[in-house]
């Protein structure tokens, strides 16, 4: 096993959790965002977070949350990183992590070469960045929409200031191609090991992280 570390996405049932801590994943990501098919409730997101084993890093992701909204859920939810996944600017990014004491995962989406350079002022503040697919103009959902992008355009880029992770259109058959060709250390999954919309498959979840890890 190599040390790539691999983040599931998306997380809703106490069965996900199992099946991401016993394939060896590093990340365990829940979603706080009511558009998607992968949305909890805090008092839900709460209630998993409990169950999940020492050692696996716990991930609220949030689009565009006011402060309200973060309050709510890192009042409840045992959270070791917030992953920061609308229009954020660098600002609200340095205000969140000034805010909670949390470390902060930027996601940025990447369609063409035009969209790296922002990849340079987020990594100023943020302490870990995502590498996704740019959701399609007028998609109601900024990630987890199953679309790569060309994994070229990260080709020798793997030093940025920060850790980063690729995630976009990933599954079990491309992961270790995606590694080759970006350098990742990293990588995130959501819709890429799920049977249905919005639902978990502990057997894709097992083989995604083996692919990623081999």
């Amino acid at each position: 096993m190599t040390d790539i570390r691999v983040k599931i996405c998306g997380l809703k049932t106490a069965a996900d959790l199992a099946a991401v801590a016993e394939a060896g994943a590093a990340y365990a990501g829940f979603v706080f965002f009511p558009k998607s098919p992968r949305h909890l409730e805090v008092d839900q997101a709460a209630a998993l977070a409990l169950e999940a084993p020492m050692g696996l890093c716990k991930v609220a992701l949030t689009v565009n949350a006011s402060d309200a909204e973060l309050d709510a859920i890192t009042a409840k939810v045992p959270l070791d990183m917030m992953q920061l996944h609308g229009r954020e600017t660098p600002e609200r990014v340095a205000e969140v992590k000034a805010r909670y004491g949390l470390p902060v995962m930027k996601a940025i989406g990447v369609a063409d070469a035009s969209d790296l350079p922002q990849i340079d002022a987020y990594s100023a503040v943020a302490d870990q960045l995502l590498i996704d697919a740019k959701p399609p103009k007028g998609a109601d959902l900024p990630g987890g929409n199953g679309l790569a992008f060309d994994w070229r355009l990260l080709a020798g880029r793997k030093y940025w200031q920060r850790p980063w992770m690729l995630a976009g259109g990933l599954t079990a058959e491309n992961a270790a191609e995606a590694i080759r060709l970006t350098g990742a250390r990293q990588v995130d999954v959501s819709s890429g090991v799920e049977r249905d919309k919005g639902v978990k498959d502990a057997a894709l979840i097992d083989a995604f992280v083996k692919a990623a890890t081999a």
